[in-house]
């Protein structure tokens, strides 16, 4: 168990983490205070279940997670496919490490974000608002919900989030870290009879990396371009300059024209004129 403990803490754990114990319906209920060693070693032996708070007291949070839960709509397979594309997306273009993958115990699956250095809210409900707009718009009425929640205000049940494995009280079922690969078998009971080995569970997640503040950054600025949102930069010269492989500016495509800049250290603004 210590190696799943210290695993959570290195990708999804803030100092002084506050949490809330879920009552019998798998909802979170009141404040319960700082999260110890032993209530995470009862969490993760199904001895009660807990919702961590994603924010700190300060309004920062190094944990994005990303609901997919169409399962509790019949659209468990849906979802799944969507969460491949997002994934994907992550990665690539967006260039960062891969996502851990859940089972909910309950109503679906789950992506999960971990971020080096924590991150005001603000910044990363902006973030998860530009993904959805970009990869999963019209899933939002459907059971697809960010943590911290991406609209408005940070309430404080839109920043809690079950961290797996624990078990579901209200169906008996185990939240789990999973294998991407063995996603499409859960999509109509996306959890587990048993609780899963600790061994296992720590394996999934010891070879995941945090996302960078360079990261970050520029997957941020990346969504924001697509969506018409960075603000004005200096405009880089024109003159054809040659990139990797031998290609000019100009023949160049958006990916190797963005890369030759940021090599420079240039964030490019990309405007679209519209004739009249």
């Amino acid at each position: 168990m210590q190696k799943l403990i210290s695993e959570l803490t290195r990708l999804y754990l803030l100092k002084g983490q506050q949490y809330r114990a879920q009552s019998k319906d798998g909802d979170a209920g009141i404040p319960a205070g700082d999260l110890s060693p032993a209530i995470l070693e009862q969490h993760l032996r199904g001895e009660k279940t807990i919702a961590l708070d994603l924010l700190s007291e300060e309004g920062l949070t190094r944990a994005l997670l990303i609901d997919f839960h169409g399962a509790a709509a019949g659209k468990g397979d849906e979802h799944w496919s969507k969460l491949c594309e997002v994934a994907n997306a992550l990665q690539d273009p967006l260039g960062l490490p891969a996502p851990a993958v859940s089972i909910s115990g309950g109503k679906g699956y789950g992506l999960w974000l971990s971020l080096a250095t924590p991150i005001p809210v603000a910044q990363a409900q902006q973030f998860l608002r530009l993904l959805r707009k970009t990869y999963f718009p019209d899933l939002r009425n459907e059971g697809a919900d960010e943590a911290p929640d991406a609209d408005g205000a940070a309430e404080a049940a839109n920043t809690l989030a079950e961290l797996p494995p624990c078990l579901h009280l209200a169906t008996g079922m185990w939240a789990a870290f999973i294998n991407p690969g063995m996603g499409a078998s859960f999509a109509e009971e996306p959890g587990l009879e048993m609780a899963p080995p600790h061994s296992a569970q720590a394996a999934f997640l010891a070879d995941l990396k945090s996302v960078t503040d360079k990261q970050f950054t520029q997957a941020l600025n990346m969504l924001q371009q697509m969506h018409g949102t960075v603000p004005e930069a200096v405009a880089p010269s024109l003159t054809p300059v040659h990139v990797s492989g031998g290609r000019l500016l100009k023949d160049a495509s958006l990916e190797d024209i963005v890369r030759h800049l940021h090599g420079k250290n240039i964030e490019p603004t990309f405007r679209h004129l519209i004739a009249k």
